[in-house]
């Protein structure tokens, strides 16, 4: 029978025992998502990494690169290379002097979206990222979206690429993605934030939510019709994680504090990054917080990971309690 081992008490009257595991889900939210990067940077400042990482849309594009092995600063570099010296034709979308959607058809050659998202992998992931998800250096889940089923797509398997395509295939803006006979769009659209992902493994489960809300123009009641089009599957979005909210949380929420961004506004990189630095310190408080009131028991006898994958799980022990109220918007 396996029994807790008796430890000795350590200085501050708590008992030692295994470090508790930590899950991180990055969540989908267009430009408002380059907020990831400082989250990231929270736990590399804290010298810590989660054990596990889900991530929706932008949320699965950091996720892969973080989860590939790149630190936040390395991201943080990348991110601002990339969005002022290589964006090219798809930097020419996210200004307000956008080409129109004809040239950018004949220049992509396709008839059903605007951009090819391989395409724009090529363009804006590091070449640290690696080739498939077994490569990872932390274990990592990639949601995308089945049009045709209505159901989420949960990749854990196979080309990472591929994955992260269809995880951010936005309607109309990204082309949907076909793998294994089926059409794949955005994750977002199916589950924005996916932090019920990690709640079954790990002990302490994070969620960094960016889906943000429209911001009103002053000049102008009514948005545009391009705002309109590309905010509205957001506005979605930030619906749903509101009532995945009501029925289960994670230990630690964090809203990124980048709602006054639109979500094509990525040539606003160092700004949202601004923006996300009191988000980041809440992240860090919190972080330090958790992991210094408690550890989980040491069994005795207990190889680290086999005898826990063979014993039959026991409920989860939550190092906080779950929040009863929504969080109150920002």
């Amino acid at each position: 029978m396996t029994v807790l081992k008796p430890q000795a008490a350590s200085l501050d009257g708590r008992q030692p025992g295994r470090k508790p595991t930590i899950g991180l889900a990055l969540g989908g939210g267009g430009a408002r998502g380059l907020a990831h990067v400082a989250m990231i940077e929270a736990f590399d400042e804290l010298g810590i990494k989660p054990d596990v990482i889900a991530g929706t849309s932008i949320g699965a594009v950091y996720g892969a690169a973080y989860a590939s092995g790149m630190s936040g600063r390395d991201l943080r570099d990348h991110t601002r290379f990339i969005l002022s010296q290589r964006f090219g034709l798809i930097r020419d979308l996210f200004t307000k002097t956008a080409q129109p959607f004809q040239r950018l058809l004949s220049v992509f050659g396709a008839r059903n979206a605007i951009l090819d998202p391989f395409t724009v992998l090529d363009v804006i992931l590091p070449k640290e990222v690696k080739e498939t998800f077994a490569d990872c250096k932390i274990p990592l889940k990639v949601v995308a979206s089945d049009f045709y089923d209505q159901e989420p797509k949960v990749f854990t398997e196979g080309p990472l690429r591929t994955a992260i395509a269809a995880s951010m295939a936005l309607p109309v803006l990204f082309q949907p993605v076909v793998h294994d006979g089926r059409a794949l769009i955005d994750g977002g659209l199916t589950n924005p934030l996916p932090f019920d992902l990690l709640l079954p493994e790990t002990d302490i489960v994070v969620a960094i939510d960016v889906s943000g809300s429209p911001v009103a123009d002053g000049k102008r009641v009514a948005p545009t019709a391009f705002a309109a089009l590309f905010s509205s599957a957001f506005l979605f979005e930030h619906t749903i994680v509101k009532e995945k909210l009501r029925a289960k949380q994670p230990d630690i929420f964090i809203r990124a504090g980048t709602s006054n961004f639109q979500v094509l506004d990525f040539l606003k990189c160092d700004d949202i990054l601004a923006a996300a630095q009191p988000a980041k310190e809440r992240l860090k408080q919190q972080l330090a917080r958790v992991l210094s009131v408690e550890t989980l028991p040491v069994l005795e006898d207990a190889e680290p990971i086999q005898k826990m994958i063979a014993a039959p799980r026991r409920p989860k022990r939550r190092l906080l309690p779950r929040p009863r109220k929504r969080p109150e918007p920002e």
